[in-house]
């Protein structure tokens, strides 16, 4: 019998779209020796992690809570939740997330109503709004950040607009929370669902999700207790029962509440990873983690940009956390990717879509967020281009970065 050996991967610096290297506070969480699910220890770490989240989003939402599994185990936690076959779901698409959340509303039985920008763009209130009015679907649902364009969408606005027409309004922020502006109450929005794996330096594994009380009345109406844990009280809501048992947002959300429903068994170290997630984020101080994530953006554009490669896309609106560069002709991508990461322990993303093989993207998240990072990922890539035989001024590109950190330090901005 082969045992194989211990785990031990290289030492990777993880600057793709994510997955990131996680905070070292974060690993440390996740070795914790765990409890029993109704330990009181146990749920008071759950009801401090509710707590932490309001924070993270910005939020009052009494729902606020994780979902067990990846960033996409949310998004059908919300989706299959509130769709009913034949509901109208509306969903701007400017990258391939947009078109995963029109896939699984599809697989929820919605009529599935997109409207498309072409990628590197993104959508105005008015685009939306003309869309909302024509369509006037139950839901419309939203990316805010699309790592596979870079693109960050403005939400501001859109709640008012989908307030008005009575539109549920639900965002995917996995790449973006934490890195870039998300208000949650302010905006309006309905429910929002995330991953820990990027700029909040985690491991993907753990769905923080927040639901306001307008979201929990529509899901609440397909209430559904199990036979095998019902009591005399439970009485079943008489809307059609959620097709998904793992994705039952209310039998989640009464797993989570004071009742304590059983509905699975809480994943306990992704629970302590998540809170970790959220502890450190918040002692940082969310005004004070976005300023980095836009101060290392910052510095990998300009050090992009000063080495002679074009970036993708409509900067105004590029998230802080990632950068699209276009591969220059005559330059190999995919061996520049491969000798950067066996060569120099560093790895960078592709595309998808229309944008296989045409742009890198190149993530500044999390733990990974600091100027060393940014520096020797700049001095690396430079290297490895000039090994395809493309020229680079020497040392453009990390003096162009340093001046944007120089220019941070001494008066505490960044280009915008």
């Amino acid at each position: 019998m082969q045992y194989f050996s211990e785990l031990s991967p290289p030492p990777r610096l993880l600057m793709g779209p994510g997955p990131i290297n996680c905070y070292p506070r974060v690993l440390s969480a996740m070795a914790t020796q765990l409890v029993g699910q109704y330990d009181p220890v146990m749920t008071t770490y759950m009801n401090e992690t509710m707590a932490l989240y309001r924070d993270v989003f910005n939020t009052k939402n009494k729902q606020t809570f994780l979902v067990n599994g990846t960033s996409r185990a949310g998004i059908e936690a919300v989706l299959v939740s509130v769709i009913e076959p034949g509901d109208k779901v509306l969903v701007p698409i400017f990258g391939r997330f947009g078109h995963l959340l029109a896939e699984i509303a599809e697989r929820a039985d919605a009529e599935v109503h997109t409207i498309e920008v072409p990628w590197g763009e993104v959508f105005t209130p008015e685009q939306i709004e003309s869309a909302v009015e024509k369509i006037k679907p139950k839901l419309l649902a939203i990316v805010q950040g699309d790592t596979s364009t870079t693109m960050l969408q403005p939400l501001a606005g859109i709640g008012e607009i989908c307030e008005r027409h009575n539109v549920l309004f639900y965002c995917d922020a996995t790449a973006s929370i934490g890195g870039n502006p998300l208000e949650v109450d302010a905006w309006k929005l309905d429910a929002v669902s995330v991953g820990l794996q990027k700029c909040l330096g985690g491991p993907s594994g753990s769905a923080p999700v927040t639901l306001s009380d307008k979201f929990v009345s529509v899901v609440r109406q397909r209430q559904h207790v199990e036979a095998g844990i019902r009591d005399a009280h439970h009485e079943n809501a008489q809307g059609p029962k959620i097709r998904s048992n793992y994705f039952d947002l209310p039998m989640i959300m009464d797993y989570w509440g004071e009742e304590r429903l059983n509905h699975h068994t809480e994943a306990a170290s992704m629970l302590y990873c998540a809170r970790e997630c959220a502890r450190v984020h918040l002692e940082e101080g969310q005004k004070q983690v976005i300023a980095r994530h836009k101060a290392a953006g910052d510095a990998m554009l300009a050090g992009i940009q000063a080495m002679g490669l074009e970036p993708f896309g409509n900067l105004k609106h590029k998230m802080y956390n990632v950068v699209g560069v276009h591969i220059p002709d005559g330059v190999e991508g995919e061996v520049v990717r491969e000798t950067l990461l066996h060569r120099f322990n560093i790895e960078i993303g592709t595309s998808f879509g229309p944008l296989k093989g045409k742009i890198w993207r190149i993530g500044t998240m999390g733990y990974n967020a600091r100027e060393d990072a940014v520096l020797h990922t700049l001095q690396s890539l430079e290297t490895v281009l000039r090994m395809q035989g493309f020229s680079v001024p020497t040392g453009s590109g990390v003096d162009a970065a340093i001046s944007v950190y120089d220019k941070v330090r001494n008066t505490g901005s960044v280009n915008e």
